[in-house]
């Protein structure tokens, strides 16, 4: 597989280059005790996720897809001086987590756009996999094993001006973003600077987008769909879910919004997507957010499911996403 060496990634600040020495304090990594063109100079796929399990789980898992595990083989923390986050390595792949929610994913962001940066790397695809609540119309709309279906903003729109009933993305239905919108439906992250409201875009590439869509088609073990993603500031409230500790708002208020959210062309809800996708889009890194369903959202708002269902519902992202790393490395 060729990659183009003059896509080098880049960042949006001068004051690194004046620096002597860059400290990447949540990693416990340093430009002046690490040698990050030897460590990390070949990484040309990372995959971020919340917990540190299941991004080690993942490296284990792509490993072997591609060859490079064995039965003795671990995989060392890279950020093991630390308990912020955790990452890993296997030939060109990089497993991060990230935590839970913005701030901390933004935190991880900044640091680890630094480290692809001083490792001079290249045609770096950068991939989110974790979970979501999914919110769909069903019939002629679904998504399965059998046949999958892009669901494009005009059909949104035309549902909508049906009065169509909709109901919920099943449990274990994988989302691929197209774009990333805010809890208005806006494509936009807005972030105070210095007391200044900043707006960044949430746009992903498109092209990877379909790749990866045309990746679900051949591998055909799981329902997906392409849609857009509600990055929420918090699990409860943000949500609109009836079950926090504060609820303010009726059952069929909860309903209103989230069927003002599917029409807006949004097919599941999470914490992270809109600055991981305009932290990306300002670097120049291609990006794409892949996420199972662990509930539909229209019936409930509890995750019921068995422990080993969900266990279960985590491996799809990741089997999706490996087999597309296979794929672009000819592997497949």
């Amino acid at each position: 597989m060729f990659f183009n060496s003059d896509c080098l990634v880049r960042l949006s600040n001068p004051n690194i280059a004046t620096m002597k020495e860059d400290i990447l304090y949540h990693f416990n990594l340093t430009t002046s005790r690490h040698n990050f063109p030897a460590m990390f100079g070949d990484v040309k796929f990372v995959c971020v996720g919340g917990s540190p399990s299941r991004m080690k789980a993942f490296i284990r898992y792509v490993g072997a897809e591609l060859g490079l595990d064995s039965p003795d083989r671990d995989y060392p923390n890279i950020c093991a001086g630390t308990d912020r986050y955790a990452m890993y390595k296997v030939g060109p792949v990089l497993s991060v987590s990230h935590g839970m929610g913005i701030p901390s994913i933004s935190i991880m962001l900044h640091e680890l756009i630094k480290l692809l940066y001083h490792a001079r790397c290249s045609d770096v695809t950068i991939i989110r996999i974790g979970t979501s609540g999914g919110i769909v119309e069903m019939g002629s709309r679904h998504v399965g094993q059998a046949g999958l279906e892009l669901l494009t903003s005009g059909d949104v729109l035309a549902s909508a001006s049906q009065n169509v009933r909709i109901a919920g993305l099943e449990p274990g239905s994988v989302v691929i973003t197209e774009q990333a919108v805010d809890t208005c439906f806006k494509a936009e992250f807005e972030q105070i600077i210095l007391g200044k409201r900043v707006v960044r875009k949430t746009d992903l590439n498109k092209q990877l987008v379909q790749e990866l869509f045309v990746c679900s088609t051949e591998l055909s073990e799981f329902p997906t769909v392409v849609g857009n993603t509600m990055c929420t500031l918090d699990f409860y409230e943000g949500q609109g879910r009836l079950d926090g500790a504060f609820c303010s708002y009726t059952e069929k208020d909860k309903q209103t919004y989230l069927q003002a959210a599917y029409t807006a062309g949004v097919r599941n809800i999470e914490m992270e997507s809109s600055v991981f996708a305009a932290m990306c889009s300002a670097c120049g890194l291609q990006a794409a957010v892949v996420c199972v369903t662990l509930l539909n959202r229209l019936e409930g708002d509890q995750i019921s499911s068995p422990c080993n269902v969900l266990a279960e519902f985590q491996q799809r992202p990741q089997r999706l996403v490996s087999y597309f790393i296979k794929k672009k490395l000819g592997k497949a």
